[in-house]
């Protein structure tokens, strides 16, 4: 386990709330310091990490690996900060694209043609985790000249019935 400052300072306000709890049941301070240094360690991992996880939105990322965006596809935005910060697509060709990424899911609206545009490759990344998610990431490769000239992300809603 790794002990970050986040974690020790989390894991003090548990210790001194469970203090405060254990003292209103029994004055004793030495009686409250061994019950309080027993379920703090509980306290923490079965009520309060839990919370913290639904509430917040934090997921892992991992490095980009064509194996596993074709297994997992409802776990590709692990995969998006890796794409966008090293620049993995930007220049590559469709051929290659298509070898990375599998096909097109879907084709992105060309306003000037007024159709699906076969130079704006889609791709759903999944929903990040979270209670109150329900936008589904997504990216859009942009082609010019059949060389990837850009990328975009962005939110779709779903409506869940």
């Amino acid at each position: 386990m790794v002990l970050t400052p986040l974690f020790i300072i989390s894991l003090l306000i548990v210790f001194v709330l469970v203090w405060l709890f254990v003292n209103t049941i029994d004055k004793r301070k030495w009686l409250t310091l061994i019950v309080s240094l027993a379920l703090t360690p509980l306290v923490y991992f079965y009520v309060f990490y839990p919370i913290i996880n639904i509430f917040s939105n934090y997921h892992h990322e991992k490095y980009f690996n064509a194996e596993a965006w074709e297994e997992d596809p409802e776990l590709r935005f692990e995969m998006l900060h890796n794409i966008l910060e090293d620049s993995l697509l930007i220049g590559k060709s469709k051929i290659e694209v298509k070898q990375l990424l599998g096909e097109s899911e879907w084709y992105g609206w060309n306003d000037s043609i007024k159709a699906n545009s076969e130079d704006q490759w889609n791709y759903n990344l999944g929903f990040k985790p979270g209670a109150f998610n329900k936008d589904q990431e997504c990216i859009e490769l942009l082609f010019t000249n059949n060389k990837v000239t850009a990328l975009r992300t962005y939110k779709l809603e779903k409506t869940f019935e």
